[in-house]
């Protein structure tokens, strides 16, 4: 036995870098990985402007009357969001980007009435941006 552990030592020697070494080092590796998951979670949850759908009503065939709300950190920037009206297979059968003013509200309602392609069953924003 003594024979077999000898052969296995020199077969398999020991590890250059001593084990707390190791330990240590992948301590700090993942210490730094969760800071930079939540800062990163932090900054990009809170984006600078958002748009959602607050209603909409099927008008008719060709037509779809969506009322949205932006949120904007600074209510001095105008923005734009793409507005989208899709039709029971997801299809979009209507978009517009929608502009908003500045103003000193944060949040702003806004009613857009789409002429669609066909049939509408739904509308959401796809996004808003900063314009100016």
């Amino acid at each position: 036995m003594n024979d077999t552990a000898e052969r296995l030592r020199q077969r398999y020697p020991k590890s250059r870098v001593p084990r707390p070494v190791l330990i240590s080092l992948i301590g700090v590796l993942a210490a730094v990985s969760l800071g930079w998951l939540i800062w990163s979670a932090t900054v990009h949850s809170a984006p600078a402007v958002s748009g959602r759908v607050l209603g909409y009503q099927v008008i008719s065939d060709t037509r779809i009357d969506v009322t949205m709300t932006v949120d904007r950190r600074d209510p001095s920037v105008p923005v734009s969001c793409l507005l989208v009206a899709q039709s029971t297979d997801f299809d979009r059968v209507a978009e517009q980007h929608v502009p908003v003013a500045a103003t000193a509200e944060r949040l702003v309602d806004v009613t857009i009435s789409l002429t669609t392609v066909r049939r509408a069953t739904s509308a959401s924003v796809k996004g808003c941006n900063q314009t100016g």
